[in-house]
Formats: structure tokens, C-alpha cells, sequence
């Protein structure tokens, strides 16, 4: 219990620091590979308790100008719900593809999925699926992930389909 108040609590001062410009988000071209590498050691314990397999196929000199400890966070936020929702023993997949005018990241997992019903609620701030009671959290994960990225001229999205998994993808501008 301890530990999901000093997550809300995180959570919301994060939030209310980028709404209110607290926190300036500085942009600077940095190795993607870099970002991703910080994201992923948030959720290994978990992944690991769970046996979850996880597979990165991201280019190793591609850059893009981001600011990489906000779009880490961003990240963090998208794979510690794929490593929640994702039954013991599933798998992860992260790839990042270089388009001509945005950089894609996509975060695919084998998890329960996300009735199209509420796809578009999802990053609304505290929002939490009757569905997933069951699972820690507080509905803030996604919010952040997708304020984060707006604040860089980027966007996400996700695909998903009931029983088979989720791939959320994050559009970072290229220029």
C-alpha cells in the first residue's frame, strides 16, 4: 500500500509540474537506443517475476531529437502496463522504425487486450478499466506518457484487440 501512494503521489506531481510549465521539457539529439536502454531497466524485476520474454529491434546509431528523460518516463509508463497486463510467461516486443517524417517506437505485448469501446478513454487522466481492478495502478501512466510526448510535437496511439495483446506506439518528429 505504501508503495502505491509514493506512486500517486510521484505521478501527480509529475503531472502537475508539466501542466503548469514547472518542467521544460529540453530537446536535444540524442541515440533513441539510449532512451529505450533507460526505460527497460525500470520493468526488468517485474518481467522477470513474471517470465516475461522481451525482444528489442531498435537501430543502435539512430538519433532524434528528444528530451530523453521525460520520453524514458513516457516509456517507462507504456511498458510497465505491458509488463502488468501481460499474463506470466508472455512476451514483450519494442521496435523503433525510422519513417521519413516520425520515429516510431511500438510496445506490443501478448496481454488482455483493450475493448475498442474504450480505446480513446484510456489516456484520460485516472482512468481505469472496471476490467482491471484487480491490477496496481492508478491511471495516471498513460496521461503523463501521452502529455510527454504532445510537449514534443509527437503522439501515440494504440492498436488492440481483446484476448490477443496491445502495441501502443509513440511518434516522435523527426525534425
Amino acid at each position: 500500500m505504501k508503495y502505491q501512494l509514493d506512486f500517486l503521489i510521484q505521478g501527480m506531481v509529475k503531472t502537475s509540474r508539466l501542466e503548469t510549465g514547472v518542467i521544460t521539457l529540453e530537446k536535444k539529439e540524442t541515440a533513441i537506443a539510449d532512451t529505450l536502454v533507460d526505460a527497460i531497466n525500470g520493468v526488468l524485476a517485474p518481467m522477470e517475476r513474471k517470465h516475461l520474454h522481451l525482444s528489442v529491434n531498435c537501430p543502435e546509431n539512430l538519433t532524434v531529437s528528444h528530451d530523453s528523460r521525460w520520453t524514458s518516463e513516457a516509456l517507462f509508463n507504456l511498458l510497465d502496463n505491458a509488463v502488468k497486463y501481460t499474463p506470466e510467461g508472455g512476451d514483450i516486443h519494442v521496435t523503433v522504425q525510422d519513417w521519413e517524417m516520425y520515429l516510431e517506437i511500438a510496445v506490443t505485448d501478448t496481454g488482455r487486450g483493450i475493448p475498442e469501446s474504450v480505446q480513446a478513454t484510456i489516456f484520460k487522466r485516472f482512468y481505469r478499466e472496471e476490467a482491471v481492478h484487480d491490477v496496481d495502478g492508478i491511471g495516471i501512466g498513460l496521461y503523463l506518457a501521452r502529455e510527454i510526448i504532445t510537449m514534443q510535437g509527437g503522439y501515440i496511439t494504440v492498436e488492440s484487440e481483446v484476448g490477443k495483446g496491445s502495441t501502443f506506439s509513440i511518434f516522435l518528429p523527426q525534425r
